[in-house]
């Protein structure tokens, strides 16, 4: 008799892992993850604020002058009407 119930506690233990584990595998499944494009794009400041670049500084660069281009290079924040747009993009709020 004690046979008997030690195969069906090892059974009831063996059906409870595998359905813990199926459970465990897609809670770890339905993770939100930020947009790729918005990931590279944009840095988050230690102080919590969203920085970018400057647009308009990859090409046809001739015509533009020095200062308009050395200008360009510095990185700047995201103003505060675009920034609930990159918040979602980044999955933030």
């Amino acid at each position: 008799m004690s046979f008997e119930l030690k195969v069906y506690f090892s059974q009831k233990i063996t059906i409870f892992a595998v359905l813990f584990s199926k459970l465990d595998k897609f809670a770890s499944m339905s993770k939100i993850k930020p947009k790729s494009g918005a990931q590279k794009r944009f840095k988050i400041t230690g102080t919590g604020k969203i920085k970018r670049k400057h647009a308009f500084k990859s090409h046809i660069l001739t015509k533009k002058s020095t200062k308009r281009k050395r200008n360009l290079t510095h990185a700047t924040l995201v103003h505060k009407a675009d920034l609930n747009n990159v918040k979602a993009l980044l999955r933030l709020s």
